[in-house]
């Protein structure tokens, strides 16, 4: 599985997200490829991703996409993340 956190700018932020998605896949026993990108460059990196982490000002810039997006507000949140996760991916 592949999922791909979102920041606006650059991948600072979403290196965050990154690294607490993670977290939050360990707790729920569940492994998944995580990376980070831009929401200028989503559409690339999300290509052929399961699930889009994102916060709520970002969803419109995501376009089309086959994946499911989960709005985190957040992205320090373990238990936030986790908990979305699990409802996204079962």
């Amino acid at each position: 599985m592949k999922i791909v956190a979102i920041c606006g700018v650059g991948v600072g932020t979403s290196a965050i997200l990154k690294v607490n998605a993670e977290r939050a896949l360990a707790r729920l026993g569940l492994e998944a490829d995580v990376t980070a990108s831009d929401a200028a460059n989503v559409q690339v990196a999300a290509e052929d991703a399961q699930v889009i982490l994102s916060s709520p000002e970002l969803v419109s810039r995501i376009g089309k996409t086959f994946a499911d997006i989960v709005v985190i507000e957040n992205y320090f949140d373990v238990d936030e993340i986790a908990e979305k996760l699990q409802k996204a991916i079962g």
